[in-house]
């Protein structure tokens, strides 16, 4: 719990507490504006106490994100470092994929397909030509 006690958690509580109170009396003062006869502020009456509430999920959230990052800290223990060893470097979390190449799988049968060579001519002249229109292919 002392975790939960630094200032940067005491801000975030302040935060917290000052944020409920006025999005719930900005409700409030809707529903007073509603009961005056402005029809829109009903739902502005709704609006301010769902906000408070988002504000009090994240805040619980956050907290139990805390107290659980320091409860596998405790459960973990840290390797001995052996004397005059330099200290291990940790794997990155995410890593880069591995490529691969890949060879283009042939038409079944081995036989080539007449109008999959016809556009791959088709797409290399418009490779080599970058400037023409596809209407200019002379094929």
């Amino acid at each position: 719990m002392k975790r939960l006690w630094t200032p940067a958690w005491i801000a975030r509580h302040v935060a917290m507490v000052v944020l409920v109170v006025g999005f719930l009396g900005l409700g409030w003062w809707q529903v007073t504006r509603a009961a005056e006869g402005n029809s829109l502020s009903f739902g502005y009456a709704i609006e301010w106490p769902v906000f408070a509430g988002f504000v009090v999920f994240v805040w619980w959230r956050e907290l139990r994100h805390a107290l659980r990052a320091s409860r596998e800290e405790r459960a973990t223990p840290a390797p001995p470092a052996a004397a005059g060893s330099e200290p291990a470097v940790a794997a990155p979390a995410v890593r880069r994929p591995v490529r691969v190449s890949r060879v283009p799988a042939g038409p079944a049968g081995g036989a080539d397909d007449g109008e999959l060579a016809a556009y791959n001519r088709y797409l290399s002249w418009l490779n080599a030509n970058p400037g023409a229109k596809p209407g200019d292919y002379p094929g």
